[in-house]
């Protein structure tokens, strides 16, 4: 090539070098698209695949944008409202779900009411959020919270005689109390005869569902009969006895009657606070119920 080149061209040796490198560079260039077309074939392939998927992407990221700017929207529909008057679909409108709205329907129903706006703040379906948002439309008739204080005064002028007893009372007769009901008048027997009957009236905070609201309003038309509470024996109790007691787990029960074969009969609470695995707190929780007698 080069004796060919010289017959036509005078070519000094470093230009011939250089003419070299330049046609290596064009046909380098000229065959590299080609190079690649051969190693990637399948790119025309999945070309439109790769298309419609981001397509799909982008229609579903669009239909999420429309769900949430509509369910926004509906949040949004603020207006003035008397929580004790206030019925399922406005609350579902003011940014509760059915279940949560009906939960306040509930309340409501059974003669629970919101005596001031700090009361809605206390259901545990309210998030702080939407409560912040609700206050300045929120009124309270003040003729409700007359009636309401009234009508207190004159049921427990009658109700002096008519206390339900608390640990005798049936399902029928809690159910009479204003703010307990069918279910919760089930519940509150269920637990009684679990734990072996109240000490006081504040283990009604314990039964599932129980709220503050629910337990102020219905304390003062309780009593309790500490006679009717159930002793446990505890230098005869056995496994069976308590393995229902919602204080106690089933290791507890074990290490009660363990540490009482081992060390003999307890005589005195501070012995039962010496099991590891029994905390103080369940144990003050115990004491009421727990007799040392050893007959």
């Amino acid at each position: 090539m080069r004796k060919w080149l010289n017959i036509y061209f005078d070519f000094s040796k470093r230009e011939y070098n250089g003419l070299l490198v330049l046609i290596f560079i064009l046909t380098a260039l000229t065959l590299i698209p080609s190079f690649f077309e051969f190693l990637l074939p399948e790119n025309d392939d999945l070309m439109p695949d790769s298309i419609a998927i981001r397509k799909l992407e982008l229609v579903e990221m669009e239909r999420h944008r429309h769900e949430y700017r509509k369910s926004a929207a509906k949040v949004s529909r603020l207006f003035r409202f008397d929580p004790n008057h206030t019925s399922a679909s406005d609350w579902q409108l003011l940014g509760l779900s059915p279940k949560q709205a009906a939960v306040i329907i509930r309340y409501t129903e059974k003669g629970g009411r919101f005596r001031k706006k700090e009361d809605l703040k206390r259901m545990f379906v309210v998030r702080a959020d939407l409560y912040e948002r609700w206050l300045p439309y929120m009124t309270i008739r003040p003729e409700d919270t007359v009636a309401f204080v009234k009508h207190q005064v004159h049921q427990f002028a009658e109700r002096a005689a008519v206390l339900v007893s608390l640990n005798s009372a049936d399902t029928i007769q809690l159910d009479a109390v204003k703010g307990i009901g069918p279910a919760f008048a089930r519940r509150i027997v269920k637990y009684r005869e679990a734990i072996g009957g109240f000490y006081k009236k504040e283990q009604l905070k314990e039964v599932y569902g129980m709220d503050s609201l629910r337990y102020n309003e219905i304390k003062d038309q309780i009593i309790l009969d500490k006679a009717q509470v159930r002793t446990i024996f505890i230098n005869k109790v056995e496994f069976d006895d308590l393995k229902h007691h919602p204080y106690l787990r089933y290791k507890q029960i074990n290490a009660i009657i363990q540490y009482r074969k081992q060390h003999g009969n307890y005589s005195n609470i501070a012995e039962l606070k010496k099991i590891a695995i029994l905390p103080s707190e369940t144990v003050d929780k115990l004491a009421p119920y727990i007799s040392f007698d050893h007959d």
